[in-house]
């Protein structure tokens, strides 16, 4: 048996957030309109990760970022191959509209790392770990 694993998002536009995703950082999905009831996109998969809420404000903006003041504690992670693309992915988000809330920088764990939230105040780690490594599929693999 097949299991499918999707995260959905609420989003406060669905044409705004579609144009961000598909037109904007490229996802692929076979939504034609701009303002369909619900949209799909492929991705390469799937993981799940624990990890404690006070360090995942500290290490995205421990300054603006205070738990239980509208911070979930849920982000979301875009992993990449290489170190140059965590650049390019905030270039893509910079041009799509999105808000860079923390600049591209060295991880004290050696990788190299960036936040960003979408049009609806989704957090998202881009993210390079030098010793990352992807299947066939391109899922990261641990």
């Amino acid at each position: 048996m097949n299991k499918i694993t999707c995260i959905c998002l609420g989003v406060k536009n669905m044409e705004k957030a579609i144009k961000f995703y598909r037109d904007g950082l490229g996802y692929k999905t076979n939504c034609k309109e701009n303002n369909p009831l619900v949209c799909f996109f492929d991705t390469a998969g799937t993981k799940f990760e624990l990890y404690p809420l006070d360090l995942l404000v500290k290490d995205i903006d421990e300054s603006s970022l205070k738990i239980g003041s509208g911070f979930s504690g849920f982000t979301l992670a875009y992993n990449v191959e290489k170190k140059e693309d965590v650049d390019k992915v905030i270039e893509l988000v910079k041009n799509a509209g999105g808000k860079i809330i923390k600049e591209p920088q060295n991880v004290f764990w050696g990788g190299y790392h960036a936040y960003f939230s979408d049009l609806d105040n989704y957090f998202w780690e881009v993210v390079w770990g030098p010793d990352f490594q992807f299947d066939e599929n391109g899922l990261l693999k641990f």
